[in-house]
């Protein structure tokens, strides 16, 4: 009856997990894992906030709701964070799994992938491994990654900062045949380097004046898989060495011990430097260079595709429309215009910026307009505000309310404005 019972779950299309009082999953069906990526056996015995990391966890857990308050809740919407370390947007239902007394034991969780139920224009953007893309070379680079899930070459990702390198690190990692195996990520730009050695290679007990232990090091943990090296242009140069022999032989030691231990680990690396300067400044070293990148990827900044900024918006606007419980489903053209004019110094870090700014600066149930963006965004052209307010006169404001049926939201958005100028206009013009 058991085994009928997890036949059924996992013939629908919804995905269903069940937790314990402890919020540990002990039960995840089929879709649940189509939808997520994860395999059950990732995720039993593991509680459920640290491996979705929905938005709703941060706040009053859902499941915990329910259990205080005897109450099944239903259509919250959330997202939740899929293996391959993107956000899916859902909708969830939870409900109380009580034993026989009547007496709670524990949470069931429905949930169903609503990005495919946004209807936009814009729908059909390449969504590669949570990477957004329709431009040739963001296609070519889609394509290179799937060519090369086969080796275990060494990859060097290089682009500007925010042009999503660590994206496209996942990607590889996620189509390679080590896909299953660990995947172990250092930024060298974040730890001072009498511990970014010991946090790559380990440390036997009393190499320092604080290893009060031995400890393992992130290449001995990767072993089998793969290691993702953020910023490796900050390593340090007498470290480089270190890397330089785990790459050609396999073999490292431990800071402060003898034993030659042996890994299989593939890399990949990202930089936003520029290496071949940072070699002939003697800042990098060029045999390791050459070790490194065997597969280069270059990521173009956002200012070279802008063909892919309206695929962006659409992507972004949907995450923060649900993120902040909105029902935001597009932008005016006047505002993409000046999105894609603008030249993205920050590049899609930015532009991700900029539209949590304008969805959070519009109110429910309207478009982005060129009043919901950030002033810096028109690049020294005139505001939005001035450059309404020389271009509608008082009867042209009444003309437009009379025709509209005095629809305020479609006048504003017809204005490239938002609800309360409008009204402020029309208080001014004494329309009100």
């Amino acid at each position: 009856m058991q085994r009928r019972k997890e036949e059924i779950l996992d013939f629908l299309a919804e995905g269903v997990f069940t937790v314990d009082k402890n919020f540990v999953i002990n039960y995840f069906n089929k879709a649940s894992e189509r939808i997520t990526g994860f395999d059950p056996d990732e995720v039993k015995g593991r509680m459920c906030k640290q491996v979705f990391q929905s938005d709703l966890c941060t706040g009053k857990c859902p499941i915990a709701e329910a259990l205080s308050s005897g109450r099944n809740l239903f259509d919250l919407k959330s997202r939740i964070k899929k293996k391959d370390g993107t956000f899916v947007n859902v909708k969830l239902n939870v409900g109380i799994l009580k034993d026989e007394d009547q007496n709670p034991v524990g949470g069931v969780v429905t949930f169903r992938d609503l990005s495919y139920l946004l209807d936009n224009k814009y729908d059909n953007c390449e969504h590669f491994y949570g990477i957004v893309g329709n431009s040739r070379v963001m296609t070519n680079i889609f394509n290179l990654i799937q060519e090369i899930a086969y080796t275990d070459a060494s990859v060097l990702i290089t682009g500007e900062t925010g042009t999503g390198k660590e994206m496209i690190a996942n990607a590889i990692q996620a189509t390679s045949k080590r896909k299953n195996e660990k995947y172990i990520k250092v930024n060298c730009a974040v730890l001072p380097p009498s511990l970014l050695a010991s946090e790559l290679f380990g440390h036997a007990k009393g190499a320092f004046t604080d290893a009060v232990k031995d400890r393992i090091g992130r290449f001995e943990l990767a072993d089998g898989g793969t290691i993702f090296l953020d910023e490796i242009a900050e390593m340090p140069i007498q470290m480089q060495a270190q890397l330089l022999r785990v790459i050609q032989e396999g073999t490292f030691e431990r800071l402060g011990e003898s034993i030659t231990r042996k890994v299989d680990v593939r890399i990949i690396a990202a930089t936003n430097v520029d290496i071949k300067e940072a070699i002939e400044a003697g800042k990098f070293r060029e045999d390791l260079y050459y070790r490194l990148n065997v597969i280069p990827i270059e990521v173009p900044p956002l200012r070279e595709r802008k063909e892919d900024i309206p695929f962006l918006v659409t992507h972004f606007l949907k995450k923060y429309d649900f993120v902040y419980k909105k029902e935001i489903v597009k932008i005016d053209k006047d505002a993409l215009d000046i999105l894609i004019a603008y030249h993205w110094p920050g590049n899609i870090r930015e532009l991700e910026n900029v539209i949590e700014y304008a969805v959070i600066r519009t109110k429910s149930e309207e478009s982005i307009t060129l009043c919901s963006l950030p002033e810096f965004i028109f690049d020294g052209k005139t505001t939005c505000g001035k450059k309404q307010s020389q271009s509608v006169s008082p009867a042209r404001l009444l003309q437009l309310l009379e025709e509209n049926h005095w629809n305020k939201s479609k006048v504003a958005r017809l204005l490239g404005i938002n609800r309360t100028t409008l009204w402020r206009w029309m208080k001014e013009s004494n329309l009100t």
